[in-house]
């Protein structure tokens, strides 16, 4: 499968003026396949930001290797194939959101018409394009950054904190748009404390902590607790059954899969008939506070 970002061995590193140096990135190896939504995820300090630099060719790391849309991000011809939404955004009080867009158009060598200018958005919500950035609410500003970061068309949407600021109608709209874009080919990497909208859009997820990466994969494998296992068996069983838990889904195991084999086994040489045999999924909540707990 072909990657749109893939890193190897990251390290970063910042030096400190009168203190000890800071790692930011600490060995982090990670690829993210073409066309796929991956959910960056993890606290406060984790490095998440530092390695979104790196991608966007900002900052570079101390050692490793960075290959983004098969090139160098410092490349300008790679930069030019990306759209970028930062967590915290700039923007000229005075310039309408029309014009905002032309100018980040000129900058990214594009020439689209007024048509297409207003057509884009009006497509991230914003019904007219002659208001005043200034006027703007903290939402209004946000599907204005995701309107510039989705000029042009570009092949990889590294988003910010997409959706902060914006209510919950608005949230269900974004994440249209962003399937939208998925669906046409663009692969996203997004970045985001509200979980449940990272899971909603993205079908990739990877925990990050203190530089490094705790869990990765596809959003079913990281929802799955290996450990925990329901069964269900045919007809009314009345007494205990040996390694499991009754609960109101059924009966639980809790261990690895050679355990639940085992028990299973031993289930049927008691006259058992299993019928149902179902890994417990977690939401991402749960995935991020154990993965950081343990490190798996």
């Amino acid at each position: 499968m072909t990657s749109a970002l893939a890193v190897s061995q990251l390290f970063k590193t910042y030096q400190g003026l009168f203190g000890p140096a800071q790692a930011a990135l600490r060995g982090l190896t990670l690829s993210v396949p073409k066309g796929s939504a991956f959910g960056l995820i993890g606290p406060n300090g984790a490095g998440k930001t530092t390695f979104i630099k790196v991608l966007l060719g900002v900052v570079r790391p101390t050692s490793g290797e960075v290959t983004v849309l098969g090139g160098d991000p410092q490349d300008t011809a790679v930069r030019a194939r990306i759209g970028y939404l930062p967590e915290r955004m700039h923007l000229p009080a005075a310039l309408r959101g029309r014009d905002f867009l032309r100018s980040v158009a000129t900058l990214k060598r594009l020439t689209p018409t007024d048509a297409q200018l207003v057509g884009l958005l009006e497509r991230v919500g914003l019904r007219t394009g002659e208001q005043r950035v200034g006027t703007f609410s903290k939402g209004m500003r946000q599907r204005l950054g995701l309107a510039a970061a989705m000029l042009g068309e570009p092949e990889l949407l590294i988003l910010d904190e997409p959706t902060d600021g914006i209510d919950p109608v608005g949230r269900v709209e974004v994440r249209t748009l962003l399937l939208e874009e998925k669906k046409r080919g663009a692969t996203i990497l997004l970045n985001s404390h509200l979980l449940a909208e990272t899971e909603r859009i993205c079908d990739r997820i990877g925990v990050l902590d203190h530089g490094q990466l705790k869990l990765e994969g596809t959003l079913d494998d990281v929802r799955k607790a290996a450990s925990s296992w329901v069964v269900r068996f045919q007809g009314e069983v009345a007494a205990d059954v040996a390694g499991f838990v009754r609960t109101d889904a059924g009966w639980t195991f809790e261990g690895d899969v050679e355990g639940l084999n085992d028990a299973l086994d031993a289930a049927r040489q008691a006259g058992l008939r299993v019928v149902a045999v179902t890994p417990q999924t977690r939401d991402l909540e749960a995935v991020l506070t154990e993965s950081l707990r343990t490190g798996s």
